[in-house]
């Protein structure tokens, strides 16, 4: 039999997902918490492998099993077993030929800036801080030129492992919500450090320190040492994964700012900020 799940996670402190030596990963801990309930070895795939600090509302991760539990022991078992940062938050019996990467269609992540003149403690790990005045019109005009099918070698990591740069973007919205800028950013996959490089660029411009037309120039030379530096992964949530509705998935896009879609431990972060305000 073969399940999904859907998970949540609070990236910080944790060295991402992939697994690791020393055991301390989040595909670790779920898998020894998954094969203590199913009582046998458990593997999983994910529908995206987050680096150190990045954080999900909804992450997709499917496995086989041969244990016979309610859905709900996949749920309640699961999580009695694993640290508060992480938590299942449904579980389905999918088709044997469903594959939580493969048979992505799109997946969402989203990018929290916070504008204020000093850091503020319950958003250190939680969204990347800018103290800079940001223009949001120019910030936008620098993302329409992402949108479409391109080789995106300029936002890639020289550790980036993908077959091809080529990805296709569906979308790039940039938010202003309070003192944050919420950017979401949509594509049929990511390259290593795609997003964060992306941010990267997007906060140049919007700074001032390059024009819109930067953008197109950077994206049409291919190579990754012009671009900016890659952004903090405080501020990243995958936060949804599209499949064909056929499989029976719950769908949409989650956010971070939204507090039924926030980990326990974000809630003080939800606090009235007492920093004196934004510079936007």
């Amino acid at each position: 039999m073969r399940l999904a799940l859907g998970l949540a996670y609070d990236g910080a402190g944790f060295p991402g997902w992939q697994t690791q030596p020393a055991g301390n990963a989040i595909q670790d801990l779920l898998e020894a918490s998954l094969t203590a309930l199913a009582g046998h070895r458990v593997s999983t795939i994910c529908a995206g492998r987050t680096d150190a600090g990045v954080h999900a509302l909804a992450q997709i991760v499917h496995f086989d099993t041969e244990a016979s539990r309610p859905l709900t022991a996949w749920v309640r078992g699961v999580n009695a077993r694993l640290p508060e940062a992480i938590a299942v938050q449904w579980a389905r019996e999918v088709p044997a030929d469903f594959h939580a990467r493969f048979g992505a269609r799109a997946r969402t992540y989203r990018y929290l800036i916070r504008r204020s003149a000093v850091p503020h403690p319950h958003w250190r790990d939680r969204a990347g801080w800018v103290f800079r005045p940001l223009s949001v019109p120019a910030m936008r005009e620098a993302a329409a030129a992402l949108i479409g099918k391109h080789d995106f070698s300029s936002f890639r990591s020289s550790q980036c492992q993908a077959a091809t740069p080529i990805r296709t973007m569906s979308g790039i919205d940039i938010s202003e919500r309070g003192q944050f800028l919420e950017v979401t950013l949509t594509a049929n996959a990511f390259l290593h450090h795609m997003v964060r490089n992306i941010v990267g660029a997007l906060v140049h411009v919007g700074s001032g320190r390059q024009s819109p037309q930067w953008m197109i120039d950077l994206l049409a030379a291919r190579r990754r040492a012009l671009g900016a530096p890659t952004f903090s992964p405080a501020g990243l949530y995958l936060a949804g994964v599209d499949y064909d509705p056929s499989v029976g998935l719950p769908g949409g896009s989650l956010d971070p700012l939204d507090p039924p879609a926030m980990l326990p431990a974000m809630l003080p972060a939800m606090l009235p900020d007492v920093s004196g305000g934004s510079d936007s």
